[in-house]
């Protein structure tokens, strides 16, 4: 344990780091599919947007998602950065990144169906989608840095 809390500073750097690839890329990718939605599935638009959001997913998101949930259990597992018995704004932020995750991986169900022509949303439902990636984000960084509960 003594390791980790030499290491505090640089982990968490990179867990900063990773959550703002992920949260760029969780912010893109519902934006690549309004776009996305406005073309015909079968024609050479959407065969770049099908290029574009899976590169996204694959080369960024999901590796990025990876980091900042490793680089958060490794911020969490060193001794002194979490009152159990008292820092009640860990769970909602726990919560909240659970619901990201959440959302990433309807995401990337939703990077499938277009991938296989079978989506069915419009794009002002993937306008909606992507502001919900922002709101959670936003709650986090309060709770993180205010600390209201």
């Amino acid at each position: 344990m003594e390791l980790l809390a030499d290491a505090y500073p640089w982990i968490k750097a990179l867990h900063i780091i990773s959550v703002i690839a992920w949260m760029a890329a969780m912010l893109y990718l519902p934006r690549l599919f309004v776009y996305h939605a406005g073309v015909d599935g079968s024609g050479p638009e959407s065969a770049v947007f099908k290029v574009m959001e899976r590169r996204l997913a694959r080369a960024i998101m999901t590796p990025a998602m990876i980091a900042t949930w490793v680089f958060g259990l490794a911020l969490v597992a060193t001794p002194g950065i979490v009152d159990w018995g008292q820092d009640f704004w860990f769970h909602g932020k726990f919560a909240l990144v659970i619901a990201l995750t959440a959302l990433h991986g309807y995401l990337i169900s939703c990077m499938r169906a277009f991938a296989t022509g079978r989506n069915r949303r419009s794009g002002r439902f993937y306008r909606v989608i992507n502001e919900v990636p922002a709101v959670i984000m936003v709650a986090v960084v309060i709770l993180v840095i205010v600390r209201p509960l």
